[in-house]
């Protein structure tokens, strides 16, 4: 099979990491260079391999080279009235020497995060219909295909969301697009976090059409800050008319104006609102539990911020929180992991996963093996033995 000239690069770099025995650190814009452990490796970029190779708008599906910038691919797929649902992140933070981190592709399939509407329309594997990748062992292989129903047996190709490139080098994905909702409506709320969680409990219940939810102490308000509850719905004119209707007869609150309401969704996407922005002591990290969506008030020890109907919260605390983290999210149904370590970049995280699975992790061990029997890729980046 022909290679495209843009990949061979890739693959001979790898091919020669494999007879040199020489980690590779798998790297598009950097944009996710905070998240996990990066030892010291030889780079692999895969920006050179780019470009939307095959894009079917009746079909709703878009195959796209790994290292195609993140904001490209969403810039096509608006002019056709579609998107990414999931809403991935971009987190385009400057580096050292100034330069924006560009999210790619890639970076997008390979770190598995998805933005404020993940709990309502599904993760980003949820999207991914089939990849193109490399393995430790040099071969370029085709996993999935460009429909839903394409395999039977293993899903491998969304095995590799999340897996931050530690069992391949991903060169194509082919992902499910929807169109872009024909109505938007952003709902506020000042309400505790307890009756907040309580009213988005009972509004999941209810035939609504939500879409996202945030809810934060905002300091920044007069008298000294508030408790606000943010609410997005999507989807037909009529239904987000009524769910106005509903949900502000159920509570006091106020409609935000479109032209307000996404640059603050966004920012919440991208982390760049107050919360996480805002400067804190040294030694905190930012938090990330993954609970219950119907778990209770969490006694954290910092400032709080939940997303996903109450799936996600966020929270500023030291480090050596941990145990105490862990055990409230564990209580909660989840787990708790660091998401920026303290000094962001200077400091990393270290292991993603601080609960260990004995038999989640010999299926990880085993996996690895396979893909990557020599462990060159992304060598530590979840945990230090993968």
């Amino acid at each position: 099979m022909q290679v495209a000239p843009s990949l061979q690069p890739l693959l001979d770099q790898v091919r020669t990491a494999i007879e040199e025995r020489t980690p590779l650190q798998i790297r598009g814009g950097g944009s996710k260079d905070f998240v996990g452990t990066i030892q010291p490796a030889q780079r692999l970029d895969t920006r050179s391999h780019c470009g939307i190779l095959d894009y079917a708008p009746t079909e709703l599906v878009v195959t796209v080279a790994a290292g195609t910038p993140l904001a490209e691919l969403e810039a096509v797929l608006a002019e056709k009235g579609q998107c990414l649902p999931f809403e991935p992140p971009h987190f385009a933070w400057a580096s050292a020497e100034g330069q924006p981190r560009l999210a790619t592709v890639g970076g997008m399939v390979a770190s598995g995060l998805a933005g404020p509407a993940r709990a309502s329309v599904g993760s980003v594997r949820d999207y991914v219909l089939g990849l193109q990748l490399i393995n430790g062992q040099g071969q370029h292989l085709t996993f999935g295909g460009q429909v839903m129903k394409n395999v039977a047996g293993y899903d491998v190709s969304r095995l590799m969301a999340g897996a931050m490139g530690t069992l391949g080098v991903i060169t194509e994905v082919s992902l499910k697009v929807l169109p872009v909702a024909p109505a938007e409506a952003t709902l506020v709320f000042a309400l505790d976090q307890a009756t907040a969680l309580e009213q988005l409990h009972r509004w999941g219940g209810q035939p609504l059409p939500l879409n996202a939810s945030c809810w934060v102490h905002d300091d920044t308000a007069p008298g000294g800050g508030r408790d606000l509850l943010f609410v997005r719905l999507r989807g037909a004119m009529a239904a987000v008319e009524a769910a106005c209707r509903t949900m502000l007869a159920d509570a006091p609150g106020e409609r935000m104006a479109n032209t307000l309401a996404e640059p603050d969704w966004a920012l919440l996407r991208d982390q760049r609102l107050p919360f996480f922005v805002a400067p804190r002591s040294p030694e905190l990290a930012l938090w990330r539990l993954s609970v219950a969506p119907a778990a209770p008030v969490l006694d954290l020890p910092g400032p709080q911020l939940v997303e996903w109907h109450g799936g996600l919260r966020w929270v500023w605390a030291p480090q050596q929180a941990g145990a105490q983290l862990q055990a409230a999210a564990s209580a909660a149904g989840g787990n708790a992991t660091i998401f920026v370590a303290a000094s962001a970049d200077a400091v990393r995280a270290g292991c993603q996963f601080d609960a260990k699975d004995t038999a989640k992790d010999a299926i990880a061990k085993r996996l690895k093996a396979a893909f990557d029997p020599l462990g060159l890729f992304n060598p530590g980046r979840l945990c230090a033995d993968l």
